[in-house]
């Protein structure tokens, strides 16, 4: 057996967590097993197992074409410095309990450095339209060579101070910006803060208004994207209380920001009307109404029985005005057409008048 990825050794803070990651070929394919030597002089090496520490400890292993092996170590503490060494072999006899094994073990080694974590204090100034965000830290394990500002996967600022005390400042209300921010000191290893604008749910209706065709389904949706994650949704229609998932034809689905009201087979008089969706978070409640409508069956052959009754309303008229025209008029049209012409009627006589006088 042969290592073709080894552990690398990793500075960390308390309540992060590690990953050591280690690759081995050979034939047959070699077993990966996990070590682990504390920095006490006493501690011997004991095996690590998926599931130790209190389930902190979580090992994956694949066995195709190599041997590949990660070992994820969560919520570090302080004793979990120490010497991480990763063993492979493909001796038969590697795991007997009374043969020696005729290949020793392969081991690589790594050290994982577990540091307490500093002192960080957070603060949150509110002003008309401004917010200001700080952090301060206290007690780093390295130099700071700068300082970042992240909200989610976006870095909104960047600096190489080194000062112990950063900040960010927000143009605007908070309702409009709440959600988690973090301030990143630039130190090995980095050191993150949390700053939280938190806020009642800001809730709006996807559509202020939706339609549906009487006995189709109908669907109502309200969302909000403010932080806390809301954790419960209610609706209930304006004039009734509130309406209860599962209870005669109603279906109400919500998962974290939205909820999604269903009324099964609309029914015109009894579905139409406003609609109130609530959220509650730990900050306060927040609505929205949406206006439901229902239309008939029918609706949808309106516009073609009003085009067939403008085509009926055509025809007849057509058809008075051609019964009710003037008989002169027919028939002043017929003489026209089969009168002689007059040229004609001239042209004959003055031929007979030459005939006679040539006899």
């Amino acid at each position: 057996a042969g290592f073709i990825k080894s552990p690398l050794s990793q500075k960390r803070l308390t309540q992060d967590s590690v990953e050591l990651h280690c690759e081995a070929i050979g034939n047959p394919i070699p077993e990966i097993q996990w070590w682990f030597e504390g920095n006490d002089p006493n501690e011997t090496y004991a095996q690590l197992w998926d599931g130790a520490r209190q389930d902190r400890v979580k090992i994956n292993a694949t066995y195709n074409l190599h041997s590949t092996s990660t070992i994820y170590i969560a919520n570090l503490k302080s004793d979990d410095s120490g010497m991480y060494e990763c063993r492979a072999s493909n001796d038969p006899d590697r795991n007997h309990l009374s043969k020696s094994p005729k290949v020793k073990w392969i081991r690589s080694q790594a050290n994982v450095f577990v540091i307490e974590r500093p002192d960080i204090k957070t603060e949150l100034k509110i002003a008309p339209d401004k917010l200001t965000l700080t952090c301060n830290v206290s007690g780093v394990p390295s130099a700071i060579e700068g300082h970042e500002w992240t909200h989610g996967d976006k870095v909104l600022h960047t600096d190489s101070d080194a000062d112990t005390l950063t900040s960010y400042t927000i143009e605007g209300k908070k309702e409009e910006h709440s959600g988690i921010y973090e301030c990143v000191y630039k130190t090995s290893p980095g050191i993150r803060g949390q700053v939280n604008i938190s806020v009642p749910p800001q809730v709006v209706a996807y559509k202020k208004s939706e339609h549906g065709n009487e006995g189709d389904t109908g669907v109502l949706t309200c969302k909000s994207s403010s932080f806390p994650m809301d954790n419960k949704w209610s609706w209930y229609k304006i004039g009734q209380g509130p309406i209860i998932n599962g209870s005669g034809r109603y279906i109400i689905k919500s998962s974290g920001n939205k909820t999604e009201l269903r009324i099964l087979k609309l029914n015109i008089e009894e579905d139409m009307g406003d609609y109130h969706c609530n959220a509650t978070n730990s900050e306060g409640l927040g609505g929205a109404v949406v206006n439901l409508r229902v239309r008939s069956r029918l609706a949808a052959l309106w516009p073609f029985l009003g085009i067939v009754a403008e085509v009926l309303v055509l025809v007849t008229i057509i058809f008075i005005y051609e019964k009710r025209r003037k008989p002169d008029e027919v028939l002043d049209d017929d003489d026209g057409g089969s009168a002689p012409l007059k040229s004609n009627a001239m042209n004959h006589k003055d031929k007979n008048v030459r005939q006679r006088n040539a006899n």
